[in-house]
């Protein structure tokens, strides 16, 4: 069975990956900054929406994350007949949960907004943005599996076009509109540009992978298909959900510190965010060719090429903490001139310094264990931590013990060295091999029955 190594497979999938990332945190970052040239408020506003957003967003990764693991399995054991029939079915259960997250949102925008403590004048101005967002979301639930599917293909440099010209056209709008219309402008030309990238990746499917959906294919279910992908994407968006929902507590504390405390926490959190930045597409690059490796049967090519992601993961996210700790007093000048957000701001990065190798044992290595078929582990190791530690850990340290956002972000970092060092710790162990094995046999079973039939 050919298969072409992995290490100069690991480096062309993850540029692209990273290029995508970056032009999606560089959307965000420029609205971020717009919102602030208005206002603190509008800028809280801004970021309190968009996390209750991607907290949304998790419910697409039901699909996307186990239909990308699945196809991935297949392909790696010649079986294109179900990946294919995969691909396709993935589309009606997008359609449905699109709608179903689009109207919870629009509808439920104000009392989700008032369950995270948003104070009156971030509220104003933070519902009608979130309700505008909900259309810009349920396209993305689409964009989310198309690519997903292109990916898993290997075909990541095409996605990262289509994303390119997505940005650019999000990008071009969100100035004018922001002009006229504020926050929901931003919303506006969000949905544009998604749209575009709709029709763009339905192209790509017909060009690049000979996939033509039929019209029923946007509507039906297909309980059957979609188990293997609900096997993976159940149990890895439920640990996605409960580190969300940890999340979410943690900013319902800051909301309560007022704010100037929550913009703080919004401006640090991007370039937070822009950090590991580099492991996610790492991450990702790791399960595609995990999720490949593990279809063909490879098992030991897997386990050397997770040692790889771990140590390109790790050295390039330390450093990049540290550049941005260094030059934290002069980028943070990008979004205010406060000087006490500023002060606050700097010693919020360095912890984030002290942080970043936690968080990258855990993307990178739950992903690999993902892709092998090991699922569920990461929900139930990770779930106490994420309860206790993140949840509960922000609440004592930031508002009991009255240490502000400095004990939010001590209970950020404990609760990612605690999880990450838990699973490094079942990877080692070979805690994984089972489920590989059991993926193993699946697919080739698989593939067998329809080339015998």
């Amino acid at each position: 069975m050919h298969f072409i190594p992995a290490r100069p497979r690991l480096l062309s999938l993850t540029w692209p990956l990273f290029a995508e990332l970056i032009l999606g945190f560089g959307v965000g970052l420029l609205g971020l900054w717009l919102a602030a040239r208005s206002s603190d408020n509008a800028a809280a506003a801004f970021a309190l929406s968009n996390h209750l957003l991607s907290a949304f967003f998790l419910l697409f990764r039901i699909i996307s994350m186990g239909l990308s693991v699945v196809i991935t399995q297949n392909l790696g054991a010649s079986n294109r007949v179900d990946a294919d029939r995969t691909a396709r079915a993935a589309l009606g259960a997008t359609t449905w949960l699109a709608i179903f997250t689009a109207v919870l949102v629009f509808f439920g925008a104000e009392f989700l907004l008032t369950a995270m403590n948003a104070p009156l004048p971030v509220l104003q101005l933070a519902k009608p943005y979130l309700q505008m967002l909900s259309l810009a979301l349920a396209l993305d639930a689409y964009n989310a599996t198309m690519a997903s599917v292109m990916r898993a293909h290997l075909r990541t440099r095409d996605t990262m076009l289509n994303i390119l010209a997505m940005h650019a056209l999000h990008l071009i709008l969100c100035f004018p509109l922001m002009q006229s219309m504020g926050l929901v402008g931003f919303a506006v030309a969000m949905a544009i540009s998604r749209a575009f990238g709709l029709a763009w990746h339905i192209l790509l499917w017909r060009w690049r992978l000979e996939l033509i959906p039929h019209a029923r294919d946007w509507w039906t279910l297909h309980g059957k298909i979609l188990a293997p992908v609900l096997h993976i994407g159940l149990p890895g968006a439920a640990e996605n959900i409960a580190y969300r929902m940890g999340l979410l507590v943690s900013i319902n504390v800051v909301s309560g510190l007022g704010a100037t405390q929550l913009a703080t926490h919004s401006y640090t959190s991007q370039i937070m965010n822009m950090i590991v930045l580099f492991t996610t597409a790492i991450g990702f690059a790791c399960e595609i060719l995990i999720g490949h490796l593990i279809g063909a049967g490879q098992l030991h090519e897997a386990n050397r090429l997770l040692r790889k992601c771990l140590f390109w993961g790790l050295g390039v996210s330390f450093c990049l903490a540290i550049i941005a700790a260094l030059t934290a007093q002069w980028t943070m000048r990008l979004f205010t001139q406060d000087a006490q957000i500023i002060a606050s701001a700097t010693t919020l990065i360095w912890l984030t310094v002290v942080l970043e190798p936690g968080r990258t044992c855990n993307i990178i290595v739950i992903n690999a264990l993902r892709a092998t078929g090991d699922a569920r582990f990461p929900v139930f190791a990770g779930a106490a931590s994420m309860l206790l530690i993140l949840a509960g850990g922000s609440w004592l340290l930031g508002m009991y013990f009255k240490l502000g956002l400095v004990g939010v972000w001590v209970a950020y970092a404990t609760d990612e060295w605690v999880r990450g060092i838990i699973m490094t710790t079942r990877w080692f162990r070979f805690g994984w091999l089972p489920s590989a094995r059991k993926t193993r046999r699946r697919v080739v079973q698989q593939r067998d029955f329809i080339l015998a039939n």
